[in-house]
């Protein structure tokens, strides 16, 4: 695939990255054209002249790639590439990367973050000391809401990728009882695997790390919450599709788990109207946006990777392609 000599690099959302992260770019030769953010209807125009296109939350469909005949390679700044039309691509013989491996330490820390802020009902005691219950208790601590330990309980996992594994190392450190999920609706391909309803029914918290696609939009359900007998905690710093929203609003009013711990939303940002504002004032709900893996050193990781990726296209050696199948 051959690439002009003036490498024209095309940054779709700048924005997705913080402030200090570094941006300059591949060691290779080139020029680059940093957009904070780009709106669908933006992206012709703008990528018309690329080789190159970064994005990390943009889409890329077929329409937009018929007005880049110089493009070449579309680095996705993340896993997930749902955003790109893969297909499209490949039938322009334009190929497509992805990053790996970076979010290893920063989503387990995040996951546990809300976990321990749901299981200790921190955000609940944090907001009554504001309102000047601890001074009406008239001792040196009061109990008006749940605490719980985590040694001892069991976390249900979905999902045993690097980030599955990180969470699973972790629960084991806190003394918990660590079970896996085996595909929904699939024997487990292992013993060191349980069926996915086993697990729903047996886990005091349940934590979801799979890709999204047609096998898991919508892998908790209202089918699902009815197989809770614990009444767990749900958290997805995964991808917010995985789970039917309006069943978790469902499910968590009615008392089929004791709370919910969410850093994604199947449409981001949220918008009006969506079923979650309407838990925005309970003490069993957490909802954070999509930053479970934007620690400093987790994106910087993810830029490091997006350049390393084009140097190595740009010599010749791509790596990370993404296939289509």
């Amino acid at each position: 695939m051959a690439v002009r000599d003036d490498v024209h690099i095309v940054m779709l959302d700048q924005g997705t990255f913080p402030p200090e992260a570094d941006l300059s770019g591949p060691k290779a030769p080139h020029r680059i054209t940093f957009y904070n953010r780009t709106a669908p209807e933006q992206v012709a125009e703008r990528i018309a002249d690329a080789d190159i296109v970064i994005t990390n939350k943009v889409p890329i469909t077929r329409e937009s790639l018929q007005s880049a005949p110089n493009l070449k390679l579309i680095a996705v700044a993340a896993t997930g590439y749902d955003v790109i039309d893969v297909e499209a691509c490949a039938a322009q013989n334009v190929l497509v990367c992805n990053v790996r491996d970076y979010a290893y330490n920063t989503v387990p820390e995040h996951t546990f973050a809300l976990i321990l802020a749901l299981r200790r009902s921190v955000m609940a005691y944090h907001k009554s000391v504001a309102a000047g219950r601890w001074q009406e208790s008239g001792q040196f601590c009061y109990f008006d809401f749940p605490i719980n330990d985590l040694s001892g309980s069991t976390i249900g996992i979905i999902g045993d990728g690097t980030i599955g594994k990180a969470v699973g190392n972790i629960a084991q450190a806190f003394g918990m009882n660590v079970l896996r999920a085996a595909r929904r609706g699939a024997p487990p391909k292992s013993d060191r695997y349980l069926p996915f309803e086993e697990v729903l029914a047996a886990s005091d918290i349940i934590t979801l790390h799979v890709p999204l696609g047609p096998e898991t939009r919508g892998l908790i359900d209202a089918d699902a919450f009815g197989l809770m007998a614990r009444r767990p905690l749900i958290i997805n710093t995964g991808r917010g599709g995985l789970v039917d929203e309006d069943a978790l609003c469902k499910a968590l009013i009615s008392g089929q788990i004791s709370g919910a711990g969410f850093d994604v939303t199947a449409v981001e940002p949220i918008v009006d109207g969506h079923p979650f504002f309407d838990l925005m004032d309970r003490d069993d709900f957490i909802l954070t946006p999509h930053v479970a893996w934007a620690s400093r050193e987790a994106t910087q990781v993810v830029a490091d990777q997006v350049f390393g990726n084009i140097d190595a296209f740009l010599s010749g050696k791509p790596q990370n392609i993404i296939s289509v199948k």
